[in-house]
């Protein structure tokens, strides 16, 4: 019998170029490049499988590129396996991607949706004066209160944006107000800050004006039900209708990403194993650093495929 378990499918950061060449011409992953070349009008698998990494690394490739990904790797895993998860989550840009999963948006609707909200956050704040730090070493509740001090002193927008896991969390607003975060928190105790190499200063208040545009873009979306429940990262919740999914998808543009407590929610349902769908193990780790009972395996190719079905306990 197969363990319950929880699909999660990663943000922008893993990207790789080649990332699905290990899957060769794996049926599902093939088709998938196909319609997600179809709903964007450009060849997906050239750029995931040649490049360049600086197209692959543009923001407005990148989101619907791991959205691709990680949906090429969960329609295999499936394939493979035909087993169900009793939920789903996605960090930051993986809600869209477990969405998608689910059933509750298509994927050729849901591609130009990313590229439009990655378009509008990166035209939101221009290039250079915005900023993200991971801060290592602190709790959430002390980086918000740096923030909180920071942004009092200075009177920039800096604000806490992603709580990744009991130790990590990162920071984003302005320039001044990032850097300024940056060296009171490690005066506070951080044992790290590290500048996070983005364009944007996402899930800050001042991705609102992006927000504002998505909003508009999102009332013109279909969504069905979904075939498992998606927890979503602003409200760690699962929204029961269109409309909530439409408002949840809206907040969460500048809103911050809960993650440590979408994991713990998605293991009061009863979850005790993680399968992470996408290139890297980065929410695999985070997983662990929030709770050490939890077992997480990444599907990302054939051979990390089969060890997510043997921590399953599908053979």
């Amino acid at each position: 019998m197969t363990a319950p378990f929880a699909v999660v499918f990663p943000g922008q950061g893993s990207q790789a170029v080649g990332m699905l060449d290990a899957w060769g011409d794996h049926p599902e992953v093939r088709l998938t490049l196909e319609e997600a070349s179809a709903a964007l009008g450009e060849d997906v698998g050239a750029l995931i499988h040649a490049g360049p990494k600086d197209q692959l690394d543009l923001t407005t490739n990148t989101q619907p590129v791991m959205l691709t990904a990680g949906i090429a790797c969960w329609r295999a895993f499936v394939a493979e396996t035909g087993v169900v998860p009793v939920a789903a989550a996605g960090h930051s840009l993986g809600e869209y991607t477990a969405l998608v999963a689910a059933g509750a948006l298509s994927l050729a609707d849901a591609l130009p949706l990313v590229r439009f909200r990655a378009q509008a956050m990166q035209e939101a704040v221009p290039v250079g004066a915005g900023a993200m730090y991971a801060i290592l070493g602190l709790d959430g509740d002390a980086v918000r209160a740096g923030c909180a001090q920071a942004a009092a002193e200075t009177g920039e927008a800096i604000e806490a944006v992603n709580f990744n896991d009991p130790k990590q969390t990162v920071i984003a607003g302005s320039k001044a107000g990032a850097e300024k975060a940056a060296e009171l928190l490690k005066a506070a105790g951080a044992k790290r800050a590290l500048p996070l190499p983005v364009s944007a200063p996402f899930h800050s208040s001042l991705m609102k004006p992006a927000a504002e545009r998505l909003k508009e873009r999102l009332a013109t979306v279909q969504f069905q039900p979904a075939a498992f429940p998606v927890v979503n990262n602003i409200d760690v919740a699962v929204a029961g209708s269109a409309d909530a999914l439409r408002d949840a998808l809206y907040r969460q543009a500048f809103g911050p990403v809960r993650w440590v407590e979408v994991v713990q929610a998605l293991k009061a349902r009863g979850v005790n194993h993680l399968v992470e769908a996408g290139p890297g193990k980065v929410l695999t780790g985070m997983a662990k650093r929030i709770d050490a009972e939890l077992q997480a395996a990444c599907v990302f190719d054939p051979a990390s495929l089969a060890e997510a079905r043997n921590l399953l306990g599908g053979g």
